[in-house]
């Protein structure tokens, strides 16, 4: 936080200036009107607030993000106290058990929680909220609609002043924002109905109803711990295999993940759901793993190949496909890694398939793919520049590539920067294998030893 630039250090401040005052006077009328009761009612939240916030889910889609339990809490309070209690219940923040938070970020949670609060608890009561009474008739009007809409006040509110720090800090960029606030909205708006929950039984059961949510609550956190748990042990699998396929070849090391990564980058660009984005994540790291089943000799010949070694590389692709079929969360991904050497004039391999033929995951790893082989030292070439490799990608849209695929690569391409790898440094003790082609360049012939028989990828 001390990094932040002036604009940002300006917005934390008006954040906490526009908290404070709501906090102000929020206290001023619960003085004047609050019973022991409810002071009480408030200090037990304050404790559930604690508690929850102490332990934040981990979410699967979202990378590094993690989900505060604490909305069930404050969303509970706007049932029971409205936009006053909600607010003051903000100050809970100050007091987290995330002790790695430094003070400021404490003050900057607290003030988005009562700020939040506060103008959720207002579209409560301005849409006629009250809170559940046993025996009511119409709790789906003056309950579930207005708890309903507060929530979602709640979060957008929550999430925008979010936004609005990362946007002024630079810590985001818009895109990123939008993409990710989705499915944080999602996860928050889940864990916000336990608050109805804990307002429809503290009429019933007291402050009894606090225990009572802990549990679901705590079950849900566990369950996605365990998300985030599988998805590890998803990748720790993935790299081993990428790590096997690249002893093939000493200078593709890294290669697997800078095409997942190109590959990711061109599925947001063109809009890909996170879940189909994490899929093509998977997709561009496995791409090449079919190489494990083409013989070591074959890749490192020097001279052209005969008709069956340039089967055994053609193939490649279904071997691949027979490796990790058996793998059930690659789904899509297999699509991808079976035809990403389809070329869409229809000249590409195993299949032949041209154009929309082609499914969309093959279509965009083959750009990344060929784009980090092309900016890649080779054991027969150097490394293309960017620019190089740009221009040769335009030449073959349309013809290698899917040009919706190119364009999406190059706009994400030049927002982002690319990361080209090291110059390879060979082992001295000659203990390195190397391939003699490339399958992945368009700039590279790859030819069988038989007349008009070649392949330039």
């Amino acid at each position: 936080m001390r990094k932040l630039p002036g604009p940002a250090w300006a917005y934390v401040g008006a954040t906490l200036t526009l908290a404070g005052w709501l906090i102000a006077v929020s206290l001023t009328a619960a003085t004047a009107e609050f019973s022991t009761r409810d002071w009480t009612t408030l200090a037990v939240l304050a404790v559930l607030f604690w508690v929850c916030d102490s332990a934040p889910a981990r979410l699967g889609v979202v990378q590094s993000a993690r989900v505060s339990l604490a909305f069930a809490a404050s969303l509970a309070s706007v049932v029971l106290f409205g936009p006053g209690g909600a607010a003051l219940l903000g100050l809970s923040a100050l007091v987290t058990g995330q002790r790695l938070l430094a003070p400021i970020k404490r003050l900057f949670n607290g003030a988005q929680f009562a700020i939040s609060g506060y103008t959720a608890g207002a579209v409560f009561e301005l849409l006629g909220g009250s809170p559940l009474q046993p025996g009511q008739a119409d709790w789906v009007e003056q309950v579930i609609v207005p708890f309903v809409a507060a929530a979602v006040t709640f979060v957008g509110v929550n999430l925008l002043l979010l936004a609005g720090i990362l946007l002024l800090s630079k810590q985001a960029a818009p895109r990123e924002l939008l993409r990710e606030s989705r499915d944080l909205a999602v996860s928050c708006l889940g864990y916000g109905m336990f608050g109805l929950l804990i307002a429809g039984l503290w009429p019933h059961v007291g402050t009894f109803a606090a225990v009572l949510v802990l549990l679901p609550l705590f079950i849900a956190r566990w369950a996605l711990e365990q998300t985030h748990a599988q998805q590890k042990a998803h990748a720790a699998t993935l790299a081993a295999l990428c790590q096997a396929v690249e002893t093939k070849d000493y200078y593709t090391r890294g290669h697997s993940e800078r095409v997942s990564r190109g590959s990711v980058m061109i599925a947001r660009e063109i809009g890909m759901r996170p879940d189909r984005v994490e899929a093509i994540r998977y997709a561009g790291m496995l791409h090449d793993v079919g190489k494990l089943g083409v013989p070591t000799k074959v890749l490192q010949k020097a001279g052209k190949l005969t008709e069956e070694e340039f089967a055994a590389i053609q193939l490649h692709p279904m071997r691949g496909l027979e490796i990790v079929r058996e793998i059930g969360f690659l789904d899509e991904a297999l699509a991808g890694i079976m035809h990403h050497h389809e070329r869409v004039n229809g000249t590409g391999y195993p299949m032949g398939l041209a154009g929309d033929e082609i499914p969309e995951f093959a279509r965009v790893i083959s750009v990344a793919d060929a784009f980090d082989s092309m900016t890649s030292t080779r054991s027969y070439r150097p490394a293309l520049s960017t620019e190089e490799a740009v221009e040769e990608l335009r030449r073959c849209a349309g013809e290698h590539f899917d040009p919706v695929m190119v364009e999406a690569f190059l706009r994400a391409l030049e927002r982002e920067g690319w990361e080209a790898p090291a110059p390879v440094v060979m082992p001295e003790d000659g203990s390195a294998e190397t391939a003699q082609r490339d399958h992945d360049d368009p700039t590279a012939p790859l030819a069988a030893d038989t007349p008009n028989r070649s392949a330039r990828r």
